[in-house]
């Protein structure tokens, strides 16, 4: 009895308005209130009975206060005057946290920053007070609440639907249409989507899968190096749900790309790649299966997975390293299947790129390949980029150290493409704008980005110490329970799973990985899709170093009258006919003499059509 009383001692009676003042400015920003304290409050929201969102009291008291001076409380009459000018401010209000409520969101998983100052989100900017929370405005085009809705309920519609796990920039895009469908699909929902226990489930069975499959890899593997996805692990729930939102839309072959951080989950529980393929690899069994100077984390992989809309084709581009430079190659790869497919290829195949946070913003390739992403030559009808922030570039955890803009994925911008930022601790949040980002790629065939900030549990390998570089982060990191475990406790407490289910999740998908296999795997047992090349045929071949590569004349000829005949009424520029004329008659093995002086550069081309290198000059 004495320990509970001096547990909550601080919540005696007299110290009333200090908590009360220090909940006011948790409620208005959480970053603003000591540590201990913010860990308090949010216990709070988890107990049972507790409404999920709390306002804050003072502006409630105020404006009962203001309006007992002017006589008491008084409804304000239908159809009674709107004062103009407020009317603009509330329009502008709008329009301001469309832009700008990112800034205030509640994204980072570590709180390490305070909220920044922006007076154009504070109500005092147009001119409201406490006293117009009851006051009744047209909200104009947003979506959030009624046509006309009291002041105070449309600023609270605005802060969770801009400033909560979900930051959404769009506002700079070209296409009013493509703003009004995102608004469309995120204010009237508050940025929150409702799921059924089923779905939560399975949440939390990838968080799981993810968090559990490393943590056995750390401890049956020590000190080697798989750079681990902890702290990012809601990587795995987001591709998950791509994967099966893309199914239903009709896409049935994804090609994903991607660097180190995170390759072997991603392998495993996105993939289905055996674990026991993965354990033999470690233990140096598969040493003949990899190329020289290569390694486990830069493998690829291909395999048929269910969706609801039917079996997709998933595969994983081999990468060496190097970060993001495996970007291009993949988007070329999805062109190359578009084109084989015909009309209709950029609606079925997708490219799917992971990067990671500093070097998406620091590698030119990326500048590179956005460029091209709505081209007529090189589109692909929209990637869909997911950028697992760890919010640390090998050693620099400050943005004002290592990029000049806001966020990493400011070079997104260009290509017009909406960029959801989204908390990694809020799993349902991190599905919901998986869902949005697919269906709007799928609807407006451009690029989408997702950027899940999350944290980095380890070193940049798993022989690093971070400590050494980043003890203040580090230290908030150590402190961290995990993704996983605050979503169990979550569901837990909603009443989705009993006290010991997330436990017994943990050790079923443990009992598998001890016999090598996966709880769930999603791979399609026998099946193969219509569109995927049987390379075995290949794989078995001898290949000898000394090769005939010779053309019988005959089909040179043919080849030569196919390349120079043109379309019926095309008509040449004069110098490119005169090229095309050269090039016919050394199909026919005429003029010879004329064609050997430099007209094609680094080529000699004698009467027979046998073609040699100039010498080096």
């Amino acid at each position: 009895m004495m320990t509970q009383l001096f547990g909550n001692s601080y919540l005696f009676g007299g110290n009333a308005p200090f908590v009360e003042e220090l909940y006011e400015n948790y409620l208005d920003n959480p970053g603003s209130v000591p540590d201990e304290w913010r860990d308090y409050f949010d216990k709070l929201a988890q107990m049972p009975g507790y409404v999920a969102r709390d306002v804050p009291h003072a502006p409630v008291v105020a404006a009962f206060a203001e309006q007992a001076k002017q006589g008491g409380f008084r409804p304000a009459a239908a159809g009674a005057p709107v004062d103009d000018k407020k009317q603009v401010g509330v329009l502008q209000l709008i329009n301001a946290y469309r832009f700008m409520g990112t800034r205030w969101a509640n994204l980072d998983p570590l709180k390490r920053m305070p909220r920044p100052e922006l007076p154009e989100l504070e109500l005092s900017f147009y001119g409201f007070s406490d006293a117009d929370k009851n006051a009744t405005f047209n909200v104009g085009s947003f979506k959030g609440c009624p046509e006309h809705a009291p002041f105070g309920q449309l600023v609270e519609a605005l802060k969770e639907t801009y400033c909560g796990s979900v930051g959404v920039e769009y506002m700079y895009m070209n296409e009013i249409a493509e703003k009004r469908w995102l608004q469309d699909r995120l204010e009237p929902i508050r940025s929150k989507a409702a799921y059924t226990p089923e779905q939560k489930k399975r949440f939390l069975e990838r968080l799981t899968a993810a968090e559990t499959l490393e943590r056995y890899l750390h401890t049956r593997y020590v000190g080697q190096k798989r750079f681990s996805l902890e702290g990012g692990d809601s990587l795995i729930l987001s591709m998950d749900e791509l994967i099966r939102t893309a199914g239903g839309l009709g896409v049935d072959e994804i090609v994903i790309g991607m660097a180190h951080r995170g390759r072997l989950n991603v392998l495993v529980n996105t993939l289905g790649k055996a674990p026991a393929m993965l354990f033999d690899e470690f233990e140096g069994k598969k040493a003949q299966d990899l190329s020289a100077g290569d390694v486990k984390y830069h493998m690829g992989y291909s395999s048929d997975v269910s969706t609801p809309g039917g079996a997709c084709h998933l595969t994983l581009a081999f990468n060496p390293s190097h970060l993001e430079i495996v970007n291009p190659v993949v988007v070329g790869s999805v062109y190359a299947r578009q084109v084989r497919r015909g009309q209709g290829g950029k609606d079925h195949v997708l490219p799917v790129l992971i990067h990671g946070d500093a070097a998406v913003a620091g590698q030119g390739v990326n500048q590179e390949m956005i460029n091209f992403a709505q081209t007529r030559g090189y589109g692909t009808g929209g990637t869909v980029h997911i950028v697992v922030n760890n919010q640390i570039g090998f050693t620099t955890s400050d943005p004002r150290d290592y990029r000049s803009g806001l966020y990493c994925t400011d070079i997104f911008k260009m290509a017009d493409a909406p960029i959801f930022h989204v908390n990694g601790d809020d799993p349902e949040a991190v599905a919901l704008v998986t869902q949005l980002a697919m269906e709007f790629r799928q609807e407006f065939k451009k690029d989408v980005v997702i950027d899940i900030i999350c944290f980095r549990k380890l070193g940049h390998n798993e022989q690093d110490e971070p400590m050494v570089t980043q003890p203040l982060m580090y230290k908030k990191i150590a402190q961290h329970p995990g993704t996983r475990k605050l979503y169990a406790d979550k569901l837990v407490a909603e009443g989705v799973l009993p006290a010991d289910g997330p436990d017994n999740m943990i050790k079923e998908y443990r009992d598998h990985l001890d016999k090598g296999q996966l709880l769930y795997n999603p791979v399609l047992a026998g099946y193969k899709h219509p569109m995927t090349i049987d390379w075995s045929p290949y794989l078995t071949k001898k290949y000898i170093p000394n090769c005939d590569t010779s053309v019988p004349m005959k089909e040179l000829k043919r080849l030569a009258v196919g390349l120079t005949t043109l379309p019926e009424g095309f008509t040449l520029h004069n110098r490119v006919k005169k090229i095309i004329d050269d090039r016919r008659l050394m199909g026919e093995g005429q003029a010879a003499d004329r064609l050997g002086h430099g007209r094609e550069p680094g080529l000699r081309i004698a009467a027979g059509l046998q073609l040699w290198r100039a010498p080096v000059r």
